[in-house]
């Protein structure tokens, strides 16, 4: 009886092993390398090309409506100009195509990882990614970027 156990146990574990891996929380770093494209690894950004992400995310992200627009920014994208530590940026950032779960590691990646020091950073959960999502569908991305103003960022 133990010997046929041990196979069955194996093979149920085998067979569990992709569902739990489905279910692991998306790694924001490795996420994040599809940003790192633009932003750079450091978040520093290309000057006169892609603005940095680290000068004033946690500035963004201490506020009701700066949580909003960084969210709206990676689901929906931005078409327009962006005025971030002095120096304006005009370009397309593209909507990322990510779950509610993966929108909120890459954001805490950059919240934790890139921009650091104060304010506190308090983490973005997919629950509230996916009510951004819902309040937004008709937003596009010309739209998200007029909303930066409002931001105070």
């Amino acid at each position: 009886m133990l010997a046929l156990g041990l196979p069955v146990a194996l093979a149920a574990a085998a067979m569990a092993a992709p569902g739990a891996a489905q279910n692991a929380a998306p790694n924001g770093t490795t996420l994040y390398a599809r940003c790192a494209a633009c932003h750079t690894v450091t978040g520093a950004g290309v000057p006169g090309a892609f603005p940095p992400l680290k000068a004033n995310f946690r500035q963004l992200a201490a506020t009701a409506e700066g949580r909003r627009y960084i969210q709206l920014a990676l689901i929906r994208g931005l078409n327009g100009s962006v005025t971030i530590g002095g120096k304006t940026y005009r370009g397309v950032m593209p909507a990322q195509a990510l779950d509610d779960a993966a929108a909120a590691a890459v954001l805490n990646h950059v919240g934790t990882t890139i921009s650091t020091g104060s304010p506190a950073f308090r983490p973005f959960t997919p629950a509230e990614v996916r009510a951004v999502r819902a309040g937004a569908a008709s937003l596009n991305a010309q739209a998200v970027s007029r909303l930066r103003p409002a931001t105070g960022g």
